[in-house]
């Protein structure tokens, strides 16, 4: 819940209040089809406006806001492929604007406020008169510059010829501890026992799934670190929770912060599935307060490997008010080194992501805006030192972006951008450069959202998770946004080229209404804090442990209130892969057979009334594909004896045949072939003759 955040991200999302605002160089200005950049300054700016962080923006003091009367000339069809942008940057490092987008009425329509700088707003660029206000959050003497642009939005990629995969949603028994409080939950798995580790709140549980019937069934068990269990520290306080395990050995380490840096969290760790914990040191020396993350991995080369007493390396990485920094643990957690830094705000603000740690060792960070873009912060020497690689082509969003690395060690980054629509970039060489820069929401017109979490398995398969809605607008207008969000995975299986989306929670809602990510300055509706998480389990299912926040009598009414049961609930839910392709190729379901004809001719017979003498045989399609035009043909050594007509057959089907002819007195060996000209597709043509000795 990152009490940390407010400062950080120097931000809130709220109705803007009139006045004071001082006039930008020049103070108005349009864009329009045929002009579609303008440019413009204003500063230096002497007093910092800080009244965000109270939640609403206050422009009544002199010089406190900047206002620029905006107007959009565009057609009536201009906002189909076509978007509006809004950019505003300095030059000052400890330096900080927020801007926002106001409609003639002063309602908001789009807001960039977070520590990126340039902060950028991407919206529709629907005709009108607007204002552009800019807010210095944060100055000594410094001026911005704002550039408002149209421009073309690149076609959407065309959506992968996979399946989507179905998922089943699994709540938690309402019996649990804090089983209603489990926003930004953390989910881990432990392929040594079979169990899905979760961590909400100050409690861990663990969820097993019995795969005998369809869908899975799930049996959760609270298993809270705590001093009977061996770890008194466990389960006790809390400014934010996080859990993280080890795949191959099961370990399992769940931190609790404290906002102190001698000892970043009250930690525990067990290595059978919660059964027993003990005592860790929580994090290294000097970390920093805020928004801890845990990741497990191979150690990089170089080390001293003598003093390695775990398979893995665990790293602890958390975030100051001017900088980040990591430290490690080669004793499985017990023990840490002293934090180095990764990165200050002068390059990378807001919050970061959970660390992931690749095949080879390679540590990544992923971070919302270094210099304005998403991006993972890299370390390949065992956390010593860490570089920057953004993704130039991405925009940066509210939401804590996630980072996953595959077996082949194929990074895969998943954001919300600036205009909230979901983003994903492929790197094959540790993010140095980036390729496949998709909005992978554009297939089902997801517009807003939050949450991001991405996993991987082989080299061209993962996933990111998303909470999203098809709805347009501000989603983070508390009490007038009303979209209707839902749980949706993206899955790759070509790396990354192509993308299929599942709706994972169906008709279920996960939240009705606003989501805020803007930190403590938050109303009601920050119910789900700030991320979700994904792991995969051993076969390669993903599993997505989120909180689902409209449950019972929310799910069914439209437009909930405070008073209606379950509305802005935060309910512990893991969603898991049912059915459809893997994270692992070779789990995939064997590919099923298309049907198919096979046809058998058998009982051959020859009968006679009166004056009349007929051919007959039983011909059966024992395949599962339907059959037509089936036709016998009769023969005997001396001539051809006749075809019958055309029949079809259904599969399992059988009939009697027959043509009329001469029988003979003295027995004759008579030939009968199903399909003569083998016009039907079958299984087996081997079964297609018959012989039988007939007379009359």
């Amino acid at each position: 819940m990152a009490l940390g955040a407010a400062v950080l991200l120097a931000t809130a999302l709220p109705a803007l209040s009139a006045g004071g605002a001082a006039a930008a160089t020049p103070a108005a200005g349009t864009v329009s089809a045929t002009s579609p950049t303008l440019t413009y300054t204003s500063g230096p700016f002497t007093v910092s406006n800080a009244t965000g962080n109270a939640g609403t923006v206050d422009c009544s003091a002199p010089n406190s806001c900047d206002d620029f009367a905006l107007t959009v000339a565009t057609p009536a069809d201009y906002a189909t492929g076509h978007t509006l942008k809004v950019s505003t940057a300095w030059t000052g490092a400890a330096a900080d604007f927020d801007v926002y987008l106001l409609d003639s009425a002063g309602h908001e329509v789009a807001s960039a406020a977070t520590s990126a700088n340039p902060e950028v707003i991407l919206t529709v660029p629907t005709a009108g008169a607007y204002t552009v206000r800019v807010v210095p959050f944060t100055v000594a003497g410094d001026s911005f510059t704002t550039t408002v642009s149209l421009a073309g939005t690149p076609a959407a990629p065309a959506p992968s010829t996979v399946a989507a995969p179905v998922y089943s949603n699994h709540p938690a028994p309402a019996t649990l501890p804090d089983v209603h409080n489990a926003g930004e939950p953390s989910i881990g798995y432990d392929r040594k026992t079979g169990a899905a580790m979760y961590q909400a709140s100050l409690s861990t549980y663990r969820a097993t799934f019995d795969d005998a019937t369809a869908p899975a069934t799930a049996s959760f068990a609270d298993v809270s670190a705590n001093a009977a269990s061996g770890c008194p520290g466990g389960s006790t306080t809390s400014l934010d929770p996080i859990l993280a395990t080890e795949p191959t050995t099961g370990r399992t380490i769940e931190s609790q912060l404290l906002d102190v840096r001698a000892a970043g969290s009250l930690s525990c760790v067990t290595g059978d599935a919660g059964k027993t914990w003990s005592t860790s040191q929580g994090g290294g020396l000097n970390s920093a307060v805020d928004h801890q993350t845990l990741g497990w991995g191979p150690y990089a080369p170089g080390g001293v490997a003598a003093l390695r007493t775990s398979p893995s390396e665990l790293y602890y990485c958390s975030q100051d008010i001017a900088d980040a920094s990591c430290s490690t643990s080669s004793d499985g957690g017990t023990t840490f080194t002293p934090a180095v830094p990764m990165y200050t705000l002068q390059s990378c603000g807001g919050l970061h992501g959970h660390v992931k740690v690749g095949p080879d060792g390679t540590a990544y960070v992923p971070n919302k805006s270094c210099n304005g873009h998403p991006a993972v912060v890299v370390s390949q020497d065992n956390g010593l030192t860490w570089a920057i690689r953004p993704v130039p082509g991405g925009t940066s969003g509210d939401s804590d972006p996630s980072v996953a690395v595959a077996k082949d060690g194929t990074v895969y980054l998943g954001w919300n951008g600036a205009d909230n629509h979901p983003y994903t970039a492929v790197s094959h060489d540790k993010g140095v450069t980036w390729t496949d820069v998709q909005d992978v929401g554009a297939q089902l017109g997801i517009v807003n959202t939050a949450f991001p979490a991405a996993v991987a398995g082989d080299g061209d398969r993962a996933a990111v998770a998303f909470v999203g809605t098809t709805t347009p607008g501000n989603s983070q207008e508390t009490d007038v946004f009303q979209g209707v969000w839902h749980l949706y995975v993206m899955s790759t299986f070509d790396g990354g080229k192509s993308w299929t989306t599942s709706d994972a929670t169906g008709a279920d809602p996960v939240q009705r209404g606003s989501i805020c990510t803007a930190g403590t300055t938050c109303g009601t509706d920050r119910n789900l804090l700030d991320f979700i998480d994904a792991t995969v389990d051993d076969k390669g299912r993903v599993l997505v442990g989120y909180a689902d926040g409209c449950i019972a009598a929310c799910v069914t009414t439209a437009t909930p209130t405070a008073t209606t049961t379950g509305y802005r609930d935060a309910y512990a839910t893991i969603a898991r892969l049912s059915s459809g392709l893997t994270l692992y190729a070779a789990n995939d379901p064997a590919p099923v057979a298309a049907p198919v004809a096979n046809l058998t001719v058998s009982a051959l017979q020859s009968s006679t009334a009166g004056a009349k003498s007929t051919l007959s045989a039983l011909v059966r399609n024992t395949g599962t594909a339907p059959a037509s035009g089936v036709v016998v043909a009769f023969s005997s050594a001396q001539a051809a004896l006749g075809s019958t007509s055309p029949v079809p057959l259904a599969p399992g089907a059988s009939t009697r045949v027959s043509v009329a002819w001469k029988a003979p007195a003295k027995p004759t060996a008579v030939v009968a072939v199903v399909d003569p000209a083998r016009t039907v597709a079958e299984s087996d043509e081997s079964d297609n003759r018959a012989t039988a000795q007939l007379s009359r």
